[in-house]
């Protein structure tokens, strides 16, 4: 059953920038992965499905519901981490973290403290002085204290050390464990890799892959042919690299990369600067 559905979203804001008929879902209890780099239309998706957009034609719902037209609805149900988190500077990280329990009606009951020792934050100081990477811990915090069962999520490790990425990607598994609906957009190869279960492409505001992460790499594979100078050499070789042999000739097959499959799409392309917004 699919619980986010995006269908040919259009929103064009000239000059190349937006994003045109995209088209993807995201079913029960799996980890999307959305890629693309910085322009490529990626926050401007998920904004039309937080419903802070309205799509210029095309359609977006969660659960059933339009994301434009019920909103509240949508947005009282999921998790959310934007790609720039805005705070209020002057509360300190308690008071934000009650305020938005408060603005939620979550009891007491709730991950609050679970997460705050899982990422090593203290609250207690005041949001201004925080650095960027305690200011993203808060923003999870406050994204999964509530438990939702859907959660969106747009560059969630930006500005965590390692250590604490690492710890993000085991919370995010064991979200797939309990059936969490997960989108998530990312510039972390692995991240995705490790977490999602299929993955997206958006390339200048057009979707150009999405499929099953073992299905990319299956279609981009690369098969080499080398013939060696004996038969003796050419057993080692097929040893040594795990190739078929036939004769002098050894065929080794390579899988790509995540990474390496996303710059085939790019052109080697680091950057899409006349990509979308």
């Amino acid at each position: 059953m699919s619980i986010i559905k995006v269908e040919r979203l259009v929103r064009d804001y000239g000059g190349g920038k937006g994003v045109f008929d995209v088209s993807f879902h995201v079913d029960q209890g799996e980890a999307f992965g959305f890629l693309g780099p910085n322009g490529a239309g990626k926050t401007t998706t998920i904004r039309h499905l937080m419903g802070f957009l309205k799509p210029a034609s095309g359609e977006c719902s969660i659960n059933g519901l339009d994301c434009w037209r019920e909103r509240d609805k949508v947005q009282a149900n999921l998790g959310y981490i934007p790609g720039e988190i805005s705070f209020f500077e002057d509360l300190s990280g308690t008071e934000f973290l009650k305020f938005i329990a408060e603005y939620r009606k979550i009891g007491i009951q709730n991950r609050r403290e679970e997460l705050l020792e899982r990422f090593e934050l203290d609250p207690r100081n005041k949001i201004k002085k925080m650095s960027k990477g305690m200011k993203q811990k808060l923003g999870i915090v406050a994204a999964f204290m509530h438990d939702p069962d859907i959660l969106i999520l747009d560059e969630p490790t930006s500005g965590l050390d390692p250590l604490m990425q690492n710890r993000f990607i085991d919370l995010i598994a064991e979200e797939k464990k309990h059936g969490k609906t997960i989108l998530m957009s990312s510039h972390m190869f692995e991240e995705v890799e490790r977490t999602c279960d299929r993955i997206g492409i958006i390339r200048k505001g057009r979707m150009v892959a999405v499929d099953a992460a073992a299905s990319l790499r299956e279609r981009h594979t690369r098969s080499y042919t080398v013939t060696l100078e004996s038969e003796s050499a050419a057993e080692a070789f097929a040893i040594d690299f795990n190739g078929m042999r036939k004769g002098l000739k050894v065929t080794v097959t390579t899988k790509q990369s995540l990474e390496e499959i996303f710059m085939n799409y790019y052109g080697g392309e680091k950057h899409d600067e006349h990509g979308a917004v």
